[in-house]
């Protein structure tokens, strides 16, 4: 027997008590009243988006400030919270976690864009384990279902409070928190290592995406070196007839520094005909504009429709090569999301036509692609390597996570 089935025999041999959000504690919001000035040389920390949708606990280690005056009434972050992002394009990206499992060394507020929920007896949960059990299927199931909209999905806070979920006896939280951080400590590990490899990768990215003044390289934007530019569309979600079908449709999630063979969903003839989607041809280099993913790329190795938050670049091969420009956008990832709006740092098909390009002569950019899909291949391939090592330790992980997440109901 192991210690975690001992500790269900002694403490919860007939199921564990399960209670409502609503039953538990209380919503509340991010900042309010802030304008863009209000996020320049800022004296208090908050906690982004990203750092909420990107991570189980808040990473408090940051530099993200803003100005919170003396009688602001604003809510400050509390250890054990629970945030939420309040939306996104899609159901299956809203009402993502992040718990604050560390006290905060200096008052910590909260973005506008998510939200956040405090017990109101506190030792009920471990932050621990509450950073895992959010992130549990089953949770993620339920509150995804508090998610509606046709091309923005937003959370209700009132179907957020029916979400139920499982109070096991503190003994048993604490040692599912132990086993579930092995799981994540060796992922980690696992994750620092494809991190240096990936900081090789950019330091030969810049050694050989950046060019000589002297030697006149030709300079062009984004739009210039494209046969065409273009977006997608969504299909509406409650006409259950335009999904299921054989289209491959991407959606800005699904976009993240490699090639793309497949994609998750598929839509109908009548979704695509019904909607703003279109066919794209194979080889195109698609960046997201909006989202988590916002100034990602990638390239479709098949024709395929994208959603409206797509902007698909069909390059001119007698301009440029699409892998060369593939790689100035990897490059140039940090520099492009500067140029977005809000929270997310949405970028717009605009932006992304009018962004500069070198282009040498295209013997020039074979050789540096040649190079640098050497060094790609190590940090991006799914089948082989340390990412694919990654892979399927989170796919294990993920597998006890929600085994060991999932509770019989006491009567």
């Amino acid at each position: 027997m192991s210690e975690l089935e001992r500790l269900i025999a002694e403490c919860c041999p007939d199921g564990v008590e399960y209670k409502t959000l609503g039953e538990l504690g209380d919503f509340y919001g991010g900042l309010t009243g802030k304008s863009k000035e209000d996020f320049t040389d800022g004296n208090a920390k908050f906690v982004t988006y990203m750092n909420v949708f990107s991570n189980l606990a808040v990473n408090t280690d940051i530099s993200d400030r803003v100005k919170v005056g003396a009688n602001e009434r604003q809510n400050a972050v509390r250890l054990g919270d629970i945030l939420f992002t309040g939306s996104s394009e899609t159901p299956d990206e809203c009402g993502m976690s992040a718990v604050l499992t560390v006290e905060p060394d200096e008052p910590l507020y909260l973005n506008s864009f998510c939200f956040g929920f405090r017990l109101n007896d506190t030792s009920l949960l471990l932050p621990g384990f509450s950073k895992y059990l959010f992130r549990s299927e089953v949770l993620r199931k339920q509150i995804v279902r508090t998610a509606s909209g046709v091309t923005r999905f937003n959370v209700s806070k009132e179907k957020m409070k029916k979400v139920l979920i499982p109070l096991p006896p503190i003994p048993v939280q604490r040692e599912i928190v132990r086993i579930l951080d092995n799981f994540t400590e060796l992922t980690a590990e696992l994750t620092a290592e494809l991190t240096a490899r990936r900081k090789q990768y950019e330091y030969y990215q810049n050694l050989l995406l950046t060019f000589d003044p002297r030697a006149k390289v030709c300079c062009m934007t984004i739009g210039e070196i494209c046969s065409n530019v273009s977006s997608g569309g969504t299909p509406l979600a409650n006409r259950s007839e335009y999904y299921g079908g054989d289209i491959p449709w991407l959606r800005t999630q699904e976009v993240d520094w490699t090639d793309i063979h497949d994609t998750a969903v598929k839509i109908t003839e009548d979704g695509l005909f019904n909607s703003s989607a279109k066919w794209i041809p194979e080889n195109c280099v698609i960046v997201a504009m909006y989202g988590a993913t916002a100034a990602k790329v990638g390239i479709n190795k098949i024709p395929l429709t994208t959603n409206q938050a797509c902007c698909n670049l069909q390059i001119d091969e007698n301009q440029a090569l699409f892998r060369f420009v593939f790689h100035w956008l990897c490059k140039e990832y940090r520099n492009l999301k500067s140029l977005g709006q809000g929270s997310q740092s949405n970028i717009n098909a605009q932006i992304i036509k009018n962004y500069r390009i070198p282009v040498p002569p295209l013997d020039e950019q074979a050789r540096i692609v040649a190079i640098l899909d050497k060094f790609d291949a190590l940090t991006t391939d799914i089948t082989a390597g340390l990412p694919a090592e990654i892979a399927a330790r989170q796919k294990q992980y993920e597998y006890y996570r929600d085994k060991l997440l999932t509770f019989k109901e006491c009567e």
